[in-house]
C-alpha cells in the first residue's frame, strides 16, 4: 500500500493531525475480522469503512465508542450521558445498529434504552471500525443501519515478532479533571501467545462553557482481560475471558436531582479459531463462539411522592435493573478461488447462531417482562473479478428469528377504564424469516480514482422491546406500549461513490437513498402516565408521555464527503488542507419528519505532518436542525474548533514514546446534540485540554 491517506476507508489518521506520518502509514491486514470476507485483501472498498486506530482513541479521551466516532462523516451519538452513548449511523440507531467486539455480539441492553451503556471500552481498543452497506449482511438483520466493531488482540491470531511486546497509555483531561490509563501486552513461548490488558478511568462531572459543571455526569470504568492462543502454520485456536464494570451518572432533569446512576457489569468468555487446509475446496475454515453475562442496576434517591415528601428518606435505593445472558456463534468457510467464464470467483459462506435471554427486575419488570430471542442464519458472499479494473460483489442472507415474551391487552384509546385497572400479561411468541441480498460494482478509473455502485434489500425482525413493551421508560421519558402484531421492516438502499486514494489530492464522497417499508417507530398518543397504566390519562400533564409502536413507510437520503490536499513541503513535513461535509434527511411517506436526526455539518482544517511532529487545526459547523419530528424542539447549530499537537520520540530500537496535547471546543461554545433525548437539558462539554503519553515496547 502506498504511503497515502486511505481516503476510501475514511481513515481517521487523516482527521487527527496529532499523528506523525509514520503513525498514519497503517494498512489493514489481508484477513480482518471485520473486513468483508469476499474482498480477499484487494485494494478498494465497495462502501466507505470508517476506522479509528489506538493513537486517535487515546488522544480523544472518549468515554464511549459513540463519543469517539461522533464527528466522523455520517456518524453521530445519542449522547444521553457521558457513560452511556450509542453510535448513530446515517440517522439510524438502537436496534438498527449492531455493536460488537472482535466479531462477537456486544451482549448488552444498550439498544433497549439510551441510558444503558455499551460494555465496549475505547481504552481497551486497538481499532474501531464502522461497516455500512452490503458487508453488514454478514452480521444480521439487526445491522440494517451498519455495524460498529471494536477490535483488540484479546485472542491473539498471529505470533508476535518479539518474545514480549506491549503498550502503556495514560491521559488527563481538564474538562472532567479526569485521569485514565490502559496497558496491554503479549508474551510468546514457542507457538503459545498470552495476551493481557487492563484499563481504568475516573472522570468527574465535566465542565460547561462559561463555567460550572454538568451535574451527575461522572464516569468510573474498569476493565480487564486475559487471552491465550496456540498459533501454528495452518491456523490458530484461542480463547479469552474479559470483565468490565462501569458506574456512571445520568445528567439532566430529574435524574440529576435524584443522583440517578447506573452500576453496570459484564463478563465475557470467547473462543475463536482458524484452519487453513493444504488441499480441498476450502482455503480457510473459521469459527467464533462467545458467552456473555451482563447486568446493571439503576440506583438513586426515591421520588418525593414515594418518600412521603422527603427525597432523601431511606437514602439511595435500587429501582430496578436488567440482566442479559447471551451466547453467539459463527462458522465460516472461504472457498478457493474458482475460474468461471466471467472471471475469478472468490467467496465465503457461513452459519451464525444467537441466543439472548433478557430479564428485568424491580420497576423495569413493568416496562418489559422477561423475553427470549433466538436467531439462526445462513449467508453467502461472492466477489467476481470481471476484468482487471471491474469487480462485482453479491451477498445474500436468510435468517430465522423467534421472540418469546409477554405483554398485556390494552383497551381502545390506551386509557384505563377506571383508575384501578391493572394489566395482566399474556404469553406471546412471534416468528420471522428476514431475507436480505445485495449487489455491488467497483470500477478502477484513470488518475487513481475508483467508482462504486451498490444496492441492497434488507429485512429486519422487530425486537422484543418493540413487540412487548408495556410500561414507563425513564430514559426517554415515555410510557411505551409495544405492538405484538408488528411485521418485518424492510429497506431498499442505493449508494454511489467516487474516491481517490493516491496522490496529492485525495477524496471520498458517497450519496445514498433508502426506502423503508414498515419502518418501526414511536407514535405519541396524546396521553400521559405515571409509573403504571392505571395512572394514564388524556393530556400531557403526567410524568411520562404515552407512546405506541407502529409502522409507517419512510425515506432516507444523504451525502458524505471528505477530502485532503497536500499544498507544499514545509520544513521536514507536509502542509495541507482538508474538508468534510455530511447530511441526512429522513421523512415519513405522506409527510412528517423522523425525530432526532443529526444536522448537516460542514468543516475544514489545516495540517502539518512530519516524521516526529504532527499538528493541525480543525473547524466544524453544525447547522440548525429545524426539521424536527412531532413534539420535538428545534436545535440551534454550533461551531466546534479542535486542535492537536503530537511528538513521537524513539527511545531505542524497541521503545517509542508519543506525547500529545489536544484541545476540544476551544471556542467554548454552547453545543447541543440534536440527536439526543437530553438535548434540551444537557449541554455538551466546554473547552477541554487533554494531555496523553503512550509508550510502546
Amino acid at each position: 500500500m502506498p504511503r497515502t491517506f486511505r481516503m476510501a476507508l475514511l481513515a481517521t489518521a487523516a482527521t487527527l493531525p496529532g499523528l506523525p506520518l509514520a503513525a498514519q502509514d497503517l494498512a489493514l491486514p489481508p484477513v480482518s475480522v471485520t473486513a468483508s470476507p469476499v474482498q480477499s485483501g484487494q485494494a478498494g472498498s465497495f462502501v466507505p469503512l470508517t476506522t479509528l486506530d489506538q493513537p486517535a482513541l487515546a488522544q480523544s479521551g472518549a468515554r464511549s465508542i459513540a463519543e469517539a466516532l461522533e464527528n466522523e462523516p455520517g456518524l453521530a451519538a445519542t449522547s444521553f450521558a457521558p457513560g452511556a452513548s450509542r453510535p448513530i449511523i446515517r440517522g439510524l440507531d438502537n436496534f438498527r445498529v449492531r455493536l460488537q467486539e472482535n466479531g462477537f455480539a456486544a451482549g448488552d441492553v444498550s439498544a433497549y434504552g439510551e441510558d444503558h451503556a455499551p460494555p465496549l471500552d475505547p481504552l481497551a481498543a486497538e481499532r474501531i471500525e464502522v461497516i455500512r452497506g452490503p458487508a453488514s449482511l454478514r452480521w444480521g438483520s439487526q445491522a440494517i443501519g451498519g455495524v460498529v466493531n471494536l477490535l483488540n488482540n484479546r485472542i491473539p491470531t498471529e505470533l508476535p515478532d518479539r518474545a514480549a511486546q506491549g503498550r502503556v497509555t495514560g491521559g488527563w483531561s481538564s474538562g472532567s479533571r479526569g485521569w485514565d490509563g490502559a496497558a496491554s501486552g503479549e508474551t510468546r513461548a514457542g507457538n503459545w501467545v498470552v495476551h493481557g490488558d487492563v484499563s481504568s478511568r475516573r472522570d468527574h462531572d465535566y465542565g460547561l462553557p462559561g463555567g460550572g459543571s454538568q451535574a451527575n455526569s461522572f464516569v468510573r470504568t474498569d476493565s480487564q482481560a486475559l487471552g491465550l492462543s496456540y498459533i501454528g502454520e495452518q491456523g490458530f485456536i484461542g480463547g479469552a475471558v474479559s470483565h468490565m464494570r462501569s458506574l456512571y451518572g445520568i445528567p439532566g432533569g430529574e435524574e440529576a436531582q435524584l443522583g440517578t446512576r447506573i452500576d453496570m457489569e459484564q463478563i465475557r468468555w470467547s473462543s475463536r479459531g482458524l484452519y487453513r487446509p493444504e488441499a480441498g475446496p476450502f482455503q480457510s475454515l473459521a469459527y467464533w463462539f462467545g458467552l456473555t453475562r451482563y447486568q446493571h442496576q439503576e440506583i438513586g434517591l426515591e421520588h418525593a411522592d414515594a418518600a412521603g415528601g422527603d427525597e432523601t428518606a431511606g437514602g439511595a435505593v435500587v429501582h430496578g435493573g436488567f440482566r442479559n445472558q447471551s451466547w453467539d456463534g459463527r462458522i465460516e468457510a472461504q472457498h478457493r478461488p474458482l475460474a468461471s467464464p466471467l472471471g475469478l470467483l472468490d467467496g465465503t459462506l457461513g452459519l451464525s447462531f444467537e441466543h439472548e435471554r433478557l430479564r428485568t427486575t424491580g420497576e423495569f419488570l413493568e416496562f418489559l417482562p422477561p423475553a427470549t430471542t433466538r436467531r439462526a442464519a445462513a449467508y453467502l458472499f461472492e466477489e467476481l473479478a470481471l476484468t482487471p479494473t471491474l469487480r462485482l460483489q453479491a451477498a445474500a442472507r436468510v435468517e430465522a428469528v423467534r421472540i418469546t415474551g409477554a405483554t398485556a391487552a390494552f383497551p381502545g384509546g390506551f386509557l384505563p377504564a377506571d383508575g384501578a385497572e391493572e394489566l395482566t400479561n399474556t404469553a406471546r411468541q412471534r416468528d420471522f424469516l428476514p431475507v436480505s441480498a445485495s449487489l455491488g460494482l467497483l470500477r478502477d478509473l484513470p488518475w487513481a480514482m475508483q467508482a462504486r455502485l451498490t444496492g441492497q434489500y434488507v429485512e429486519r425482525a422487530p425486537s422484543a422491546a418493540e413487540l412487548f413493551s408495556r410500561g414507563a421508560h425513564d430514559a426517554t421519558g415515555t410510557f411505551d406500549i409495544g405492538a405484538p402484531g408488528l411485521s418485518k421492516e424492510s429497506a431498499v438502499t442505493l449508494e454511489a461513490g467516487l474516491s481517490r486514494q493516491a496522490g496529492g489530492f485525495r477524496f471520498d464522497t458517497s450519496a445514498f437513498a433508502s426506502r423503508f417499508d414498515g419502518f418501526i417507530y414511536h407514535a405519541l398518543t396524546g396521553n400521559s402516565c405515571g409509573e403504571d397504566f392505571a395512572s394514564c390519562a388524556a393530556g400531557t400533564e403526567g410524568e411520562f408521555l404515552q407512546t405506541v409502536y407502529g409502522q409507517r413507510d419512510a425515506r432516507f437520503y444523504g451525502l458524505e464527503a471528505k477530502m485532503e490536499q497536500d499544498l507544499l513541503r514545509l520544513g521536514e513535513g507536509q502542509f495541507g488542507i482538508r474538508g468534510r461535509y455530511d447530511m441526512v434527511r429522513a421523512r415519513f411517506s405522506g409527510g412528517g419528519n423522523l425525530p432526532r436526526i443529526p444536522p448537516q455539518r460542514l468543516g475544514g482544517g489545516v495540517f502539518w505532518r512530519g516524521e516526529a511532529w504532527g499538528m493541525g487545526l480543525d473547524y466544524l459547523h453544525a447547522f440548525d436542525q429545524n426539521r424536527t419530528g412531532a413534539n420535538e424542539t428545534a436545535t440551534k447549530g454550533y461551531e466546534l474548533l479542535n486542535a492537536r499537537l503530537a511528538y513521537t520520540l524513539p527511545l531505542d530500537s524497541d521503545r517509542v514514546l508519543t506525547l500529545a496535547l489536544a484541545g476540544n471546543n476551544l471556542l467554548d461554545r454552547d453545543m447541543r446534540n440534536a440527536a439526543s433525548f437530553k438535548k434540551d437539558e444537557v449541554l455538551l462539554p466546554g473547552r477541554t485540554l487533554r494531555v496523553t503519553a503512550s509508550l510502546t515496547f
